[in-house]
């Protein structure tokens, strides 16, 4: 699991351009794989701060990132929290924003994002606290629960799947993945079934946005993080659907229009055949690069990290 290959990783370091002394922050670290090409990448002395809200994924970045010693830290936090997080650290060459569940995540049937493997309906990213998904499918009303599905997961059959849903939970409270994965399938007609991926896709993908928070800060905490960029300093960003990139594509507009930086990629990167050949997952996969504008002034440029401006 640790020496996992992440996705996009040579179109990301091509784009980036991490170099010796450069600054960097990967504001979604996850297992450490961009985080350890960005370290290799910047060799000698190059430095990069790695954040994520996951406390059992920066347990295992912080072991492949070792060897890196000084030159890497790790905080645990959401980056809608960034200009918080960092806010001694300022002045970045590098940003990038992974999003989405990680391989550890969706590997893991304890952690609950998978429909393909039994386990309890979690989705927290951050065990520490907050509901679960099956508090959410068991607590919400039928007709926002249809909604929820509508909206995050872009799911034209949400009602009879929260139908079905209200339904199943009379009898009994749903409280395992494949359980809601069953019901999800059963409620969809079989020949309405979409291609390539499970029918409990975007079920799952909306309950996972619910339950994370995952876009309601998105666009500002972009924002956010180009204010944190040097000029002329590089932004990241690999999302893996419609919503996600909807959202960067939007974001990224407006500051291009205000003039606080340049969009690198009019369309976005997408993985190749032998990529998504040996990781699946990688189809959807959607990266997006802007360059802070040349002049503007980052908040904070410290010399190391932990010191103020």
């Amino acid at each position: 699991m640790i020496g996992h290959a992440p996705v996009l990783r040579a179109e990301v370091q091509a784009l980036l351009q991490p170099r010796p002394g450069g600054r960097y922050l990967d504001a979604t670290v996850g297992l450490g794989g961009h985080a350890e090409a960005i370290l290799r990448a910047s060799e000698p002395t190059g430095t990069l701060l790695g954040i994520d809200r996951d406390g059992e994924a920066l347990g295992l970045a912080s072991q492949r990132l070792a060897p890196y010693g000084p030159r890497v830290r790790l905080l645990q936090g959401r980056y809608e929290a960034l200009a918080d997080l960092v806010a001694a650290e300022g002045g970045f060459d590098g940003i990038l924003f992974d999003l989405g569940a990680s391989s550890l995540q969706l590997d893991s049937a304890a952690r609950g994002f998978s429909f393909g493997r039994e386990g309890p309906l979690d989705m927290r990213m951050d065990q520490s606290g907050g509901e679960t998904a099956a508090d959410l499918v068991n607590r919400l009303p039928e007709r926002d629960l249809a909604d929820l599905i509508f909206r995050w997961g872009e799911e034209r059959w949400s009602r009879k799947i929260a139908r079905a849903i209200a339904e199943a939970r009379r009898r009994e409270a749903i409280r395992t993945t494949t359980a809601l994965a069953d019901i999800v399938a059963r409620a969809i007609p079989r020949g309405a079934w979409p291609r390539h991926i499970h029918p409990a896709t975007r079920t799952f993908q909306a309950l996972r946005i619910a339950v994370n928070e995952e876009l309601t800060g998105l666009g500002p905490a972009l924002e956010g993080a180009a204010d944190l960029l040097r000029p002329g300093g590089r932004m990241a960003v690999i999302s893996f659907h419609s919503l996600e990139d909807r959202i960067v594509k939007q974001t990224w507009r407006r500051l291009e229009a205000l003039e606080r930086g340049r969009i690198l990629t009019k369309r976005p990167v997408t993985p190749g055949e032998a990529e998504i050949a040996a990781n699946p997952r990688a189809r959807s996969a959607k990266l997006r690069v802007m360059e802070r504008a040349p002049g503007a002034r980052a908040r904070g440029i410290p010399d190391s990290f932990g010191e103020a401006a």
